[in-house]
């Protein structure tokens, strides 16, 4: 009876529920009250608990965090190098900008899914440009709160595939 607990305790190790770090960057935490027009009405609280239960409806833990310093991203990025399955990524203004933040993902070995709530194209020349693009996976724009929704549905297909290859 040991043995095939010890063997049930195994295979529960073995197939843990992935996790997807959802990270928000700055300014998100005022969705909802900023710039509804570009940005809608949905907040942040809002995103992040129907992103929780769509998880666990597609058998996936969600994980999510939202900051205002590249600093803490960077931190909260490196801290998950080996511990999630996947990474959905919005860095705000910091797409723009940062190669820290371009750094720590390339250093997470992960899938990594690129949001934003507009369309970056219809908006200012700068917004443009990503210093990610070309490390992610995939990107989803323009689609308001349902950008992060259709990220983590790719996001899923991708860590069932990476499960099934053994290939992340």
């Amino acid at each position: 009876m040991a043995n095939k607990t010890k063997e049930a305790a195994s295979a529960r190790e073995i197939r843990r529920e992935p996790v997807v770090l959802v990270v928000h960057g700055p300014n998100l935490n005022l969705l909802g009250e900023r710039e509804p027009a570009v940005y809608g009405s949905t907040t942040l609280r809002e995103i992040n608990h129907r992103l929780v239960e769509l998880g666990r409806e597609l058998g996936v833990k969600v994980s999510t965090f939202q900051s205002n310093s590249e600093g803490a991203i960077v931190d909260r990025l490196q801290e998950a190098r080996g511990r999630i399955d996947a990474l959905i990524i919005n860095p705000a203004a910091y797409t723009h900008t940062s190669i820290a933040i371009r750094d720590a993902i390339a250093a997470l070995d992960s899938p990594t899914i690129e949001v934003h709530l507009s369309n970056v194209y219809k908006r200012e020349p700068f917004r443009h440009h990503s210093t990610i693009a070309d490390i992610v996976t995939g990107r989803v724009i323009g689609f308001g709160a349902e950008s992060y929704v259709l990220a983590l549905r790719a996001t899923v297909s991708m860590v069932a595939v990476a499960g099934r290859t053994g290939v992340n």
